[in-house]
């Protein structure tokens, strides 16, 4: 299942208990063998509590899958972070390539989708041309791997470059000038046409003076990131998008910061609010357009009939919510507006937590 979709239905879910369970993952061994011991530890917590505060009869579908998960979850397919969601009718896991707050166990009436807020904020699909001397190749990826070469009556490109053609006038500056730039478009009208299939923007891997050329003659210049400098002895695919990665993460920094300066511009309106309880009230009634969240910051409360809650301390509380600002972030999303979670130092003139209004 999509990230989103699975963000979708399990923010959408409510039943009691809903129990999630986070923690930090290695790639390799021995690292991996730790994973399971702190991951039976954690399950073995879930396990007493619900067994302490629920009946028996009321989580039997919940106890076995709480039993029998440790099973279903390869270690060996560990990112930086797994994420599993139980329920007596749910059984999910969820791995990122993002860190978690921490290891820990969340017991509730709603599953804790933070981490998958934050993984689906931060997936980010794109292409990635390779511009080489010898060949022109197109791949699609998400954040730090590629998902697939794609392969059309386009691309790759392997004949009729012109650093192939007729060898004996490179010395003409004009004649390859003028090459480059047909060839350059028309590698250009290729791109666009899989941008228009897949609605993604494209890095470029080149020279400065390839890429340079190259939006000369790009029909639609809009359709590109950027460009990374190409590195003849690392061309390999899954080389190349370490470094696209490290593009594509500046932009994302940018835009948290372009969006935290939108916040500020629109105190002086009056649509923003501070204080968690307007906050709240605000994304449930569909009012929320921005919410910007410090990365570390969490709040368990307890709710009240009337749709207000409480703040508490101890986030283990029978029939608390663990974090309001996961619900709070749900209901931004489920209702069309954007979150952010982040550490930028320009948060901190905001405060923990803030919500862009829509009116």
């Amino acid at each position: 299942m999509a990230l989103k979709e699975t963000l979708q239905q399990l923010g959408a879910e409510q039943s009691n208990p809903c129990v999630t369970i986070s923690l930090n993952t290695h790639r390799s061994r021995p690292q991996t063998d730790q994973d399971r011991i702190l991951l039976k530890n954690l399950l073995k917590e879930a396990e007493d509590r619900v067994k302490k505060d629920y009946d028996r009869k009321s989580i039997e579908e919940l106890l076995k899958k709480l039993a029998s998960i440790k099973e279903e979850v390869d270690m060996n397919a560990n990112l930086e972070s797994l994420h599993i969601f139980l329920s007596n009718d749910t059984n999910e896991i969820v791995r990122s390539p993002w860190k978690a707050a921490s290891d820990r166990v969340n017991i509730s009436p709603r599953f804790a989708i933070r981490p998958l807020i934050k993984a689906y904020n931060r997936s980010e699909p794109y292409l990635i041309m390779v511009l080489s001397h010898n060949n022109v190749s197109l791949y699609e990826a998400v954040n730090d791997s590629v998902v697939k070469e794609i392969k059309n009556d386009d691309f790759p490109v392997t004949d009729n470059i012109p650093w192939t053609l007729y060898p004996e006038k490179l010395g003409d500056a004009k004649y390859v000038d003028d090459l480059l730039r047909n060839f350059f478009n028309k590698i250009d009208k290729a791109l666009v046409k899989v941008y228009r299939e897949t609605d993604l923007q494209c890095v470029v891997v080149s020279t400065d003076s390839n890429y340079s050329t190259l939006m000369q003659v790009a029909d639609k210049p809009n359709v590109y990131h950027g460009y990374v400098s190409i590195n003849a002895n690392k061309s390999a695919p899954h080389q190349v998008v370490k470094q696209t990665w490290k593009f594509i993460e500046k932009i994302q920094s940018k835009r948290r910061t372009e969006d935290i300066e939108e916040v500020k511009k629109a105190i002086s309106k009056g649509n923003v609010l501070t204080d968690l309880l307007e906050i709240y009230h605000a994304a449930v009634a569909g009012r929320g357009d921005l919410l910007v969240v410090h990365q570390n910051y969490k709040q368990p409360v307890m709710m009240n009939d009337n749709g207000s809650f409480e703040l508490i301390d101890d986030a283990a509380t029978p029939g608390a919510v663990d974090d309001i600002t996961s619900k709070i972030a749900w209901e931004v999303i489920s209702k069309k507006g954007r979150v952010i979670f982040t550490e930028q130092e320009e948060i901190k003139d905001l405060g923990k937590i803030v919500l862009k209004t829509r009116y």
